[in-house]
């Protein structure tokens, strides 16, 4: 079949890191990611069930691999060539169930892996160690973190791959009702809920919990879903660089909502602290409960940390890579810094538990998540769609999406 696929070649990577600085466009012709015609992957064996493509997203971890900037961290936690695409939504090409639509959450987990459960019911993403991650399957598939970093099972930019059965949700097949751009949202709405989530532990003194979110593309704007609908009480504060950024923020439920460059004012605004050293760059003296860092780079993990209050928490959903960073503020502070990588099972403010796909589900339908989704391509046409997906921002998009819906091809 025909789909894009990315090799392990240590030239095309840094061909593609030095172009990207100028052309994405560039880095992605010349880079590691190619639209290749490629053998059907082989049925990893009992459980696995063969998913057609309908839509899969381009998000930030893909665009760093096929920039050149993915981080080394994860050599051991990928079997290449593998076809990227872990954002999908597909329906089912095999069984009774054949044409059912289908969500998919992409960890491959216990389960897949055929190892056992780390507890009853645990969500792919559970569990406190990652060995199954980055060793064969009994059933022989390959290491990885995730569908769409494994050559063993496929991924969203083909046509069609393997999904086991626990990673599968199952969706309505009325696409009116929900639409297949909501559904192919489901799955970064779970990283920024459970992002969300994470805010959640953090006491407040003597006000409303502030939690304050720096960057609105999808990780961050699902964040604010999550904190308006599963953090009760909580106040919201947004900085976003684009004017669309900022309206779909608003329509998700943030409280005030300010230019990037003016969230440490509307953090001290709130909570009343006073700005030491610098007015443009210096440190509140108090500052946010939480942060949620939706960018992850050096210079926004910074700021974050100065407008963190002390004994606040700093949560990374963005996707840092090498970064330098002063952390004497953190040291002084005594800041938590907390990751946030997937999802998995929850543990709600009334002490209830719940994965966090069920509650992205419901949540991509309460915001009318098809919104975010501005353009869809085909694979052929994959350098215009990443060339958006790395522009979205300034070209006043949020979500770019492959649709394979009109170009399957016989399972």
């Amino acid at each position: 079949m025909k789909a894009l696929q990315i090799s392990r070649n240590v030239g095309r990577f840094g061909a593609a890191r030095i172009l990207s600085a100028v052309s994405s466009s560039g880095a992605t012709r010349l880079g590691p990611l190619e639209l290749r015609t490629i053998d059907d992957p082989v049925s990893p064996g009992n459980g696995w069930h063969r998913v057609r493509t309908r839509l899969s997203g381009i998000c930030g971890s893909d665009l760093s691999l096929v920039d050149g900037h993915a981080s080394t961290y994860f050599e051991h936690w990928v079997s290449f060539p593998f076809v990227p695409g872990h954002e999908v939504v597909g329906e089912l090409a095999d069984g009774d169930e054949a044409g059912t639509r289908v969500v998919l959450e992409p960890v491959l987990g216990h389960a897949a892996r055929g190892v056992d459960l780390p507890f009853d019911g645990a969500c792919p993403a559970d569990g406190n160690d990652y060995a199954h991650l980055a060793t064969t399957s009994p059933q022989g598939v390959e290491p990885a973190i995730q569908t769409g970093f494994c050559c063993s099972t496929g991924g969203g930019w083909a046509p069609w791959f393997w999904a086991h059965e626990s990673q599968l949700h199952r969706i309505s097949n009325d696409v009116a009702a929900f639409p297949d751009e909501r559904a192919v949202l489901v799955e970064p709405f779970a990283g920024g809920i459970h992002a969300a989530l994470l805010t959640a532990t953090v006491r407040s003194e003597g006000h409303a919990p502030v939690v304050a979110v720096l960057g609105a593309g999808t990780m961050g704007l699902a964040a604010v879903a999550g904190l308006r609908r599963y953090v009760p009480g909580v106040r919201i504060i947004v900085g976003a660089r684009y004017p669309h950024q900022r309206q779909l923020a608003r329509e998700f439920g943030a409280d005030v909502v300010v230019d990037a460059a003016e969230l440490d004012r509307a953090v001290r605004r709130e909570v009343g602290c006073h700005m030491i050293g610098d007015p443009e760059s210096g440190l509140l003296s108090g500052g946010a409960d939480a942060t949620i860092d939706a960018v992850g780079s050096s210079e926004s993990i910074a700021d974050c940390l100065r407008i963190t209050r002390p004994r606040g928490r700093v949560v990374l959903l963005g996707m840092p890579a090498d970064v330098a960073l002063d952390l004497t503020g953190l040291w002084h502070r005594e800041v938590e810094l907390k990751g946030a990588y997937t999802y998995g099972t929850e543990t709600l403010s009334d002490g209830t538990r719940a994965a966090t796909f069920d509650l992205a589900i419901d949540t991509v339908s309460a915001v009318r998540a098809e919104q975010l989704v501005n353009a869809t391509y085909r694979l052929d046409d994959h350098v215009d769609a990443i060339a958006h997906a790395a522009n979205a921002g300034r070209r006043g998009a949020v979500k770019i999406a492959f649709d394979l819906r009109t170009q399957q091809e016989p399972a």
